[in-house]
């Protein structure tokens, strides 16, 4: 075959990149991007405290044909004690409906048809007020607020049909916060501009991919710095603290925060500092969510250490904590909470979701935690706990095991493997499978490879032997039940860990 003159090649290469390139441009089914948007909070302190959300979005019709409605999901109504929600679509105002393949979302039924190309802009507002007494609603006063991380700005959704696209917020846009000129403001978002005057605030960051979902915390709060190690860690209390008082909590504070980098490795690669904020009202300061009090719930039920919950993470570095007990409880309080920070929180949509034994990684980090407070002894009186759900003598053939004997074995899991393998394998094999797992979760395939990477062993014999055969290995369990009185007599056969 004849060679074709290199100039020819050349044409007819760019000829086909610039087609694949216009072809890559055709929208292949109905949608919409968002070109810009901006969404505004403005607390108002009195006569009645409220919040007022204000969004607006430049739209612009991307897709292969008109659109006649707009679906999206607007702050949950169980979340937040909220007035009815308003739209405009330029200026013209528009109902909101119930979408009809979702209660949860909602409606926007355009005036005219949207032909393609063309750009309008939606605004959109709602008002949150204090949760009633009887509410299990997320609440605020006339001097304190917080808006966690996901669920109370609107979120656009993808138009609907067959390749459809729309709802994906821009690469930067701004959130701005208007409060009083006292209030001290921690938000998402990063080139933080902040403007006072007319005995307000005004508080504007701007957001980018990498934030993930916006938050907010304010309020008149007094503000204490500690130092610990590679954290910083800002306390935001709503009345100074006496100093002997202070001083422990900060101590407290440091020893678990210390723990924490000692069991998984640093927080993250950027050392950002962590917030906490005492609530702004106790009765309405977590959603009692089992997915958002994860960590706390599975150290429970697999220690029998039943507490009320008394903190929450709000975003990946803020966490709202009750201290009605005293400013010594602050760290007692948090740690549990805090623990999420450094296995991931809202960097991955399944950190809650995971499978046995992943899905006890919180537990435990958790439980790691109070060990930092509490002493060795902790850690042996957990794993004592958790051993007492799982039967001495299991059924020879193999058996599905309830729910509860899983979840202790999967609690138990973690502390095994710090035990064959060392601490600083431990730690270095986990910070390893959460910094390559960033945004995309993690199970137990990628635990099996970070730690085989770490130890050059055969860690997934390891995990067979704990997952796949029922009950726990002899040997652990003879070593964490020695002179312990309440252990069940045992007539277990001889198995050892490989």
């Amino acid at each position: 075959m004849r060679q074709l003159p290199s100039r020819i090649l050349l044409c007819l290469l760019l000829a086909i990149a610039a087609f694949g390139a216009i072809s890559c441009a055709v929208p292949l089914g109905p949608g919409y991007t968002i070109e810009r948007q901006e969404i505004r909070v403005q607390f108002v302190a009195s006569p009645q405290p409220r919040i007022r959300i204000e969004a607006d979005y430049q739209l612009r019709n991307t897709g292969n044909q008109p659109l006649t409605e707009i679906e999206l999901r607007l702050p949950g109504k169980r979340r937040f004690h909220r007035a009815e929600p308003r739209a405009k679509w330029d200026s013209s105002s528009v109902a909101l409906s119930d979408s009809p393949a979702n209660s949860r979302n909602d409606l926007v039924k355009l005036p005219q048809s949207w032909p393609i190309s063309v750009r309008h802009t939606l605004h959109l507002s709602v008002e949150f007020e204090p949760a009633r007494t009887e509410e299990a609603e997320l609440s605020f006063t006339h001097d304190a607020f917080f808006l966690p991380a996901q669920g109370w700005s609107p979120d656009l959704l993808p138009a609907r049909g067959a390749i459809a696209t729309g709802g994906v917020p821009p690469k930067k846009w701004n959130l701005v916060v208007e409060v009083p000129e006292d209030f001290l403001v921690h938000l998402s978002g990063s080139d933080l501009k902040q403007k006072r005057g007319k005995g307000g605030l005004v508080v504007r960051a701007e957001q980018h991919v990498a934030d993930k979902y916006p938050f907010v915390v304010a309020g008149r709060y007094t503000a204490t710095q500690i130092a610990s190690g590679n954290e910083a860690v800002h306390l935001w209390t709503r009345a100074a603290l006496e100093q002997n008082s202070l001083r422990q909590a900060s101590d407290e504070l440091v020893k678990t925060l210390q723990a924490y980098d000692s069991v998984f490795g640093n927080r993250d690669k950027k050392q950002r500092p962590l917030w906490i904020v005492e609530c702004p009202v106790v009765a309405g300061c977590f959603t009692r969510s089992p997915a958002a009090n994860a960590s706390v719930s599975e150290v429970s039920a697999v220690t029998q250490d039943v507490e009320p919950t008394s903190a929450e993470m709000i975003s990946l570095d803020s966490v709202v904590v009750d201290i009605s007990g005293g400013a010594p409880k602050i760290a007692t309080a948090a740690a549990p909470s805090l623990a999420a920070s450094w296995l991931g929180y809202g960097q991955n949509p399944g950190f809650y979701e995971q499978e046995p034994p992943l899905s006890a990684l919180p537990a435990f980090a958790a439980a790691s935690g109070r060990e930092a407070l509490d002493g060795p002894a902790s850690r042996t009186a957990a794993i004592r706990h958790a051993l007492r759900v799982i039967p001495v003598n299991p059924p020879a053939r193999r058996v599905p095991e309830g729910r509860n004997v899983m979840r202790a074995k999967s609690f138990l899991f973690f502390y095994a493997l710090q035990d064959r393998y060392g601490r600083p394998a431990f730690r270095n094999a986990l910070q390893h499978m959460f910094y390559a797992r960033q945004g995309g979760g993690f199970n137990l395939n990628d635990l099996i490879a970070a730690f085989g990477e770490e130890t050059h062993q055969n860690v997934a014999e390891f995990v067979r032997l704990w997952m796949k055969h029922p009950g726990v290995p002899q040997e652990f369990r003879a070593r964490y039940e020695k002179d312990d009185p309440r252990a069940p007599p045992t007539t277990l056969s001889k198995e050892t860990t490989p």
